[in-house]
């Protein structure tokens, strides 16, 4: 083997030649350059260019994360929940880093309950830094979209609103939107005060989501205020129970029902049916959601007349013992004849009242000035919005006195010609329960008898509540309305719907409005239900039960002590109202 040439380096022409000086320098220039040039891109960065900089990385990884508040719990008058707020979880993602595993998106948008495609159309938006996948998912599936682990894909805790009475009392409390905010009822009407206020906390995060560092100061959350309401929540289930009973046996369009403390003005019960279950709101109707008992106005027909009579005793015009000529059961006003569905002759004030005439009210209402009937209507509350803060409350209609034709008066002592919502009509009749006064009302507790509005003598309306009382007895338009072991009083109206210009001949509204027990009315109900179409339509036949039912259960649920010691007495067959 023959060894190889060496090469002696030292001995090389290239490297024994002299390196030119120019040249060492030109490299150490760049070189130096190069550091300047670094220098002056890391002081544009750091400092003149800084604030874009900064932009720009926030923009990557900066991020401001809400703090929610809790939103105030709603209760009923002792203490049971009505609606309160429980932690749930969402489902969010961060679309430029999600994980384009077809079989793991497959299996998400399963368990998200959309198609693959609509999931694809979420995660391919502008903003790729957040978006939401589904809000409020149930626990057993955030664990099962955890378990997939994919990247990019993650869970945020936000409150979800339970309402343990459910559709009874759905009306009153209503509901709150995916953002907690109230959409509906006591939740849109105390949004404020339940709401609070959202927190908030600066953040930086890396490419896998996580916090890494806190920016700024962090502002905490203040949570909602907590509600107690009047209402009582087992009066409130039996009021909608009897209710929703007493429209499916009449085959009826709707119904609403108000039971009012005579005492306090507190509203105990707001029911209305058709109703839904504020936690499962899929496929809802308009007819569904109203809060027909202060939305919906209506011509409240006969249960006008207590009023009327009422101001014509206390303008000493008649006595309860006074005659009345009523036949031969009908009267003729400016050309137009008003009816009784019977001719009942001479009926004393009472009888007017215990047999529900049109034409003694009338002959009571023409006695007495347009301008008389107006104040009295107005002092009630009638054309005028019940002040509760309620979305959607309606004043319903009064025209001025002044427009007032004969007839149009006359029309009016019985109830047509004006409108009111059932509420306003039941807080009318506290001038019964309460001697005189008419009570203010309120949906939130309260400890205190709030002062009345004077309407009447209190002389006045006992006497009108024992001609009430009769209603319900025996040769009344309403014994249905009798209750086990308390003493009642009410009035009922059937009023035909308008239709158009005109009324409809086939559709009605039945109603009673009544007081209890009789000698110290405790409380208030009002039943109304809508076109009944199973053969009744008279409020004594429809609307009445609903009464004695609520009644009978309220008053046990109070603490009131029975009044009566005897069965009530209720006849085979009710005398019919006039309408």
């Amino acid at each position: 083997m023959s060894r190889g040439r060496v090469v002696a380096y030292s001995s090389s022409p290239l490297l024994a030649s002299p390196t030119p000086v120019w040249r060492s320098k030109f490299i150490v220039a760049g070189i130096a350059l190069a550091f300047v040039g670094l220098a002056g891109r890391a002081a544009w960065i750091q400092v003149f260019g800084n604030e874009f900089y900064r932009k720009q990385g926030e923009v990557r990884f900066a991020r401001t994360l809400e703090l929610p508040a809790n939103r105030g719990r709603i209760f009923d008058r002792n203490g049971l929940l009505l609606a309160t707020s429980v932690p749930v979880p969402s489902v969010w993602a961060i679309p430029e880093d999600v994980e384009r595993d077809k079989a793991k998106l497959a299996s998400l948008a399963k368990l998200l309950e959309i198609s693959v495609t609509d999931l694809m159309k979420k995660l391919d938006v502008e903003d790729k830094n957040f978006v939401w996948l589904k809000r409020q998912v149930d626990e057993s599936i955030s664990r099962q979209i955890t378990a997939l682990d994919i990247k990019g894909i993650y869970l945020r805790k936000e409150y979800r609103r339970q309402y343990p009475e459910g559709e009874a009392a759905a009306h009153v409390v209503g509901f709150t939107n995916v953002e907690d905010q109230g959409q509906e009822g006591v939740e849109l009407a105390f949004n404020k005060d339940l709401g609070g206020h959202a927190g908030s906390r600066r953040v930086i995060k890396d490419r896998l989501g996580r916090i890494v560092e806190d920016v700024g100061e962090q502002m905490p959350p203040v949570d909602g205020k907590d509600l107690q309401l009047s209402i009582d929540s087992k009066v409130q289930f039996f009021a909608y129970q009897q209710l929703k009973s007493a429209v499916v046996e009449n085959k009826a369009k709707a119904g609403s029902v108000v039971v009012l403390d005579a005492n306090t003005g507190e509203v105990l019960a707001l029911a209305n049916y058709p109703s839904y279950s504020p936690a499962n709101r899929q496929n809802l109707t308009g007819a569904q959601l109203r809060n027909r008992a202060l939305t919906d106005t209506f011509e409240p027909g006969s249960t006008m007349k207590p009023f009327v009579v009422s101001l014509a005793l206390e303008k000493g015009l008649v006595k309860p013992t006074s005659m009345i000529q009523t036949a031969p059961g009908r009267i003729t006003i400016s050309g137009s004849t008003i009816s009784d569905s019977h001719a009942h002759g001479d009926l004393t004030v009472t009888e007017v009242i215990q047999k529900s005439s049109n034409v003694g009210t009338v002959r009571m209402a023409m006695q007495l000035q347009p301008r008389e009937m107006w104040e009295l209507y107005t002092q009630v509350g009638l054309g005028q919005r019940p002040q509760v803060p309620f979305p959607g409350v309606v004043s319903g209609r009064l025209r001025a006195y002044k427009t007032w034709r004969p007839i149009e008066q006359a029309t009016m002592s019985y109830g047509y010609g004006l409108s009111t919502s059932l509420f306003q009509l039941a807080r009318a009749y506290t001038v019964f329960a309460r001697d005189g006064e008419l009570a203010p009302v309120t949906m939130l507790k309260t400890d205190t008898l709030a002062p009345g509005v004077r309407v009447f003598r209190a002389e006045t309306a006992q006497e009108m509540r024992k001609m009430l009382h009769l209603v319900t007895l025996n040769g009344g338009t309403a014994p249905k309305a009798q209750t086990m072991g308390y003493s009642v009083g009410g009035k009922t109206g059937t009023a035909h719907k308008q239709e158009g210009r005109g009324y409809a001949e086939h559709k009605y509204r039945g109603v009673f409005v009544g007081v209890a027990p009789i000698d110290k009315p405790r409380i208030v109900v009002a039943v109304m239900i809508d076109e009944p179409s199973a053969g009744k339509y008279f409020g004594g036949d429809v609307a009445a039960p609903v009464f004695s039912a609520t009644v009978q259960q309220s008053l046990r649920i109070l603490g009131v002590q029975p009044d009566m010691n005897v069965k009530p007495q209720i006849v085979v067959k009710a005398v019919e109202e006039s309408f």
